[in-house]
């Protein structure tokens, strides 16, 4: 805020200096939502929602969002036709072919995008828009595999050589289309923090594919070493139907899932058994795998009954308790609102707290003031309530303040609360608030920079004004009592501030 501004806050709490100021209000109200995945570094002063470079695509855009999700349907088309290929690429006409180029043309495309889409550093957890840095970190990752399962190997060979059918080689290299299944990975692990989104229905869902899938791949891999076999009538399926090839398409695809599912559910009707070597060892190895896939599932499915303890679902559970909370006792939306946003940035920064706490716990006093001395000394020396102090009185400041996350419309300070901290504003902004004549009148906008409720604290006053902050905000705190100890250390400081205090008051 400008000097004019400031006074006029300072003249509204303290009349005697000029009650005609107080009318004046050109500030508006904005309301902005904080980012789910960027946090502002400690000390970032210029944190604004991600302003990114020309040509590249935010990560958060609505439209790239609707772009995942259309992967995400090719992908389930993906890995149910390509086992199906595997097995039955003989006998299919040539229309999911040319369906398959269609699809690898898409991800033809992701692959080309993903050069222009930003990432958030998983140890800084900031937005890297460097063009340079993406690249590496996408080259150095999963370009190549992306470049692999999306190769139209069938179109080359049939353009090459005219060929439908082509060697066993050649059917593993269209194998690898199945790494898009990553795709859906990431997708149920968003899916499983999601608060919109029932966690048990997830999970659950989650499961079902996981098996749905591992039956469909095993059914496609055994009938194809049934129709490799030279002696067709010795496999599992031509024992029971000895022209088991002259059959119609669905009606083998549904016996291999018959027998896929039959395997592992471990009921083994006998039916359906291997007839030769090959058939025997592809099912150890099935039936060594469904014991794994069964403890998972039974595992799973345990913690989904009792109630899992993991971080997720407490913060879920704290969510649903304070939205329980809030309706029981009929408070107002907005402090609803303000509950949940808090609740669901302290979950979000939990983690890069303590890792940060921890790092800083275990270093010696003189190393953590330095690091505060690096991170913050700037902020606190522009701030101007410190003009002109010395050096060495910014430093024991800093060394003394703790910085803090703050959601949207989160309350800083309540008007009429007895000060016990200073509050400076790093990053994001913060509205100025008051009741006049039983009405919240916003006054003004702190900005990056500024102090907020020095006024309470330096003349033991109630705060005058609420202090809500208008979008995410990081903000040092400091405590009333280290203030007024470090000002009562260094008399010719304390001078200077409370000179800097009456000039926003002349």
């Amino acid at each position: 805020m400008s000097r004019s501004s400031r006074m006029k806050l300072w003249t509204h709490c303290f009349p005697c200096y000029d009650d005609g100021n107080r009318s004046g209000n050109r500030f508006s109200t904005v309301v902005c939502s904080f980012s789910d995945d960027v946090l502002p570094s400690l000390g970032d002063t210029t944190h604004q929602p991600p302003k990114l470079r020309k040509h590249l695509v935010s990560p958060y855009d609505p439209r790239y969002k609707v772009w995942e999700k259309i992967l995400i349907l090719l992908v389930v088309y993906s890995a149910w036709i390509c086992p199906l290929e595997f097995a039955f690429l003989r006998y299919l006409p040539r229309a999911p072919f040319v369906v398959d180029d269609v699809v690898n043309g898409f991800f033809a495309v992701d692959i080309m995008l993903t050069f222009f889409v930003p990432f958030v550093d998983k140890k800084t957890y900031l937005l890297i828009d460097d063009p340079k840095k993406i690249a590496i970190r996408y080259l150095s990752s999963w370009f190549i595999f992306d470049v692999c399962s999306t190769f139209p190997f069938h179109s080359i060979i049939l353009l090459l050589f005219n060929k439908h059918e082509y060697g066993l080689g050649f059917k593993f290299l269209n194998v690898l289309r199945l790494w898009r299944l990553r795709h859906v990975s990431s997708l149920f692990a968003r899916l499983e923090k999601d608060i919109r989104f029932n966690y048990a229905v997830v999970r659950f869902t989650k499961l079902i594919s996981v098996t749905l899938f591992a039956i469909h791949l095993a059914g496609c891999i055994n009938y194809l070493i049934a129709d490799r076999y030279p002696d067709p009538r010795r496999t599992w399926i031509g024992a029971v139907m000895p022209n088991f090839r002259e059959d119609e398409l669905w009606i083998r695809y549904v016996t291999s899932l018959y027998w896929s599912i039959t395997t592992l559910t471990t009921t083994g009707y006998g039916d359906l058994h291997a007839e030769n070597a090959r058939e025997m060892l592809f099912g150890i190895c099935y039936m060594l795998f469904n014991l794994w896939l069964t403890a998972y599932l039974i595992g799973n499915m345990t913690n989904l009954v009792v109630h899992s303890t993991s971080r997720t679902r407490d913060f879920r559970d704290v969510v649903q308790a304070a939205s329980e909370f809030a309706a029981r006792n009929q408070l107002p939306p907005r402090i609803e609102e303000q509950m949940l946003n808090h609740i669901c940035l302290r979950f979000k920064t939990e983690g890069l707290k303590l890792k940060q706490q921890w790092t800083l716990d275990i270093l010696p006093r003189a190393m953590r003031s330095n690091i505060s001395h690096c991170l913050f000394f700037r902020v606190v020396q522009g701030a101007y309530l410190f003009k002109g102090v010395s050096s060495s009185f910014i430093h024991q400041l800093v060394t003394e303040m703790q910085a803090e996350y703050f959601a949207p419309k989160e309350d800083v300070i309540l008007q009429n609360d007895n000060s016990s901290d200073l509050y400076l504003l790093v990053s994001g902004a913060v509205d100025i608030l008051g009741f006049l004549h039983g009405a919240e009148q916003v006054y003004g906008r702190a900005a990056e920079g500024e102090l907020l409720g020095e006024f309470g604290v330096l003349c033991n006053k109630p705060q005058p004004f609420t202090f809500r902050t208008a979008k995410l905000s990081q903000i040092l705190r400091i405590s009333k009592s280290k203030l007024l100890g470090i000002i009562q250390e260094n008399l010719e400081d304390g001078e200077i501030i409370r000179s800097n205090l009456q000039q926003v008051t002349v």
